[in-house]
């Protein structure tokens, strides 16, 4: 299951929305990592890095969800 965020804005997203691509991306990425080619691993880095890109954004969307 591919998964591509760069049309979606996580800019806006609750923290419930980016947990779902979290878990959504780290399973892509799991699923790529067992494969056995050079297309499959550089699916999983770049599950990774999007992974990177989510984790920032969840971690300034849930310090403003605990300011409210």
């Amino acid at each position: 299951m591919q998964i591509k965020y760069k049309n979606k804005k996580i800019k806006n997203m609750n923290t419930q929305e980016l947990k779902e691509k979290l878990d959504a991306l780290y399973e892509t990425f799991s699923m790529e990592h067992e494969g056995k080619s050079k297309a499959a691993h550089g699916r999983a880095r770049k599950a990774l890095g999007e992974i990177k890109k989510l984790v920032t954004e969840y971690r300034k969307a849930s310090v403003a969800e605990d300011k409210k």
